[in-house]
């Protein structure tokens, strides 16, 4: 997992090839007037725009997650944005099977730390990083920037 501000991005973009096409789309819009939705922005980058309202810690990790075939660039639009962490290799209850079309493991265990999000911070998710997210006060607005592994 990497944290840190848009500003510092291009640091990462020798990661994977398409980091710095989904920073550039970033930092070539205006990402307080997209509409909720998903789209894509090129082949192996989709954009999913989240606007709702911020869940307590209890209820989000409800949905505590991890992805095989994808890693999450989540930006905080509006915020901020709390969310929960885990190793995947420390959990040890999983919530169901592996979802191969969504792309995304749950699990039952309980996150390790919480870290925040204020606007305009990003959080780089690789499959190795279990989380969950929305957990806030009020409206939150973030995108997700899947990039395919």
């Amino acid at each position: 997992m990497i944290v840190d501000s848009l500003q510092s991005a291009a640091k990462y973009f020798s990661l994977h090839p398409n980091f710095k096409k989904a920073f550039d789309y970033v930092n070539q819009n205006d990402m307080s007037t997209l509409e909720e939705g998903t789209f894509e922005i090129g082949e192996g980058l989709k954009v999913i725009v989240i606007v709702g309202e911020g869940t307590t810690k209890e209820e989000s990790i409800k949905g505590f997650e991890c992805h095989d075939k994808n890693i999450d660039i989540q930006i905080s639009i509006k915020g901020p944005e709390t969310f929960a962490w885990k190793p995947r290799e420390k959990c040890i209850s999983p919530n169901g099977d592996y979802n191969d079309e969504r792309d995304v493991r749950f699990f039952y265990d309980k996150p390790d730390m919480f870290f925040e999000l204020q606007e305009k911070q990003f959080a780089i998710l690789f499959p190795e990083d279990v989380h969950a997210a929305m957990i806030g006060e009020g409206t939150l607005k973030k995108i997700v920037i899947k990039v395919k592994i």
